[in-house]
C-alpha cells in the first residue's frame, strides 16, 4: 500500500505561484509514475499532470502546459506541482495519485492509490 498526503495549497491572487507536495509512505514511489489530478465545485476531476519514475518524461493537460511543472524527488519519495501564473478557473481541490504501471496515463481508473486532496483557490 502507498499513503500520499498533499499539502501546499492555500489562497492566492491570480497570477501568483504555488508549489503543492506529494508525501508518499508505506512503499517507495520509485516504481511508479505519478499524477496530479483537480476537482473543480461542480465538475469532475480532470487530469492535471503526470511523472515518469526517474522524472525524465512528462506530461501536462493542454489548461496548464507552460505554467505547471511536475517533478519528483524518489529520494525524499515526494512530488511535486509547481504552479505559476495562477488563473482563477485553477481553482480546485488537487490530487495527488500512483500508477503501478509504465506508461504516461491520463485517466482516473488508470491510478491505484489516490491522496485526500489540498485546496487551490486562486481570487481573480
Amino acid at each position: 500500500q502507498v499513503q500520499l498526503v498533499e499539502s501546499g495549497g492555500g489562497l492566492v491572487q491570480a497570477g501568483g505561484s504555488l508549489r503543492l507536495s506529494c508525501a508518499a509512505s508505506g512503499r517507495t514511489i520509485s516504481n511508479y509514475y505519478m499524477g496530479w489530478f483537480r476537482q473543480a465545485p461542480g465538475k469532475e476531476r480532470e487530469f492535471v499532470a503526470t511523472i515518469n519514475w526517474i522524472g525524465s518524461s512528462t506530461y501536462y493537460a493542454g489548461s496548464v502546459k507552460g505554467r505547471f511543472t511536475i517533478s519528483r524527488d524518489n529520494a525524499k519519495n515526494t512530488v511535486y506541482l509547481q504552479m505559476n501564473s495562477l488563473k482563477s478557473e485553477d481553482t480546485a481541490v488537487y490530487y495527488c495519485a500512483a500508477e503501478r504501471g509504465n506508461r504516461i496515463a491520463t485517466l482516473e481508473h488508470e491510478y491505484d492509490y489516490w491522496g485526500q486532496g489540498t485546496q487551490v483557490t486562486v481570487s481573480s
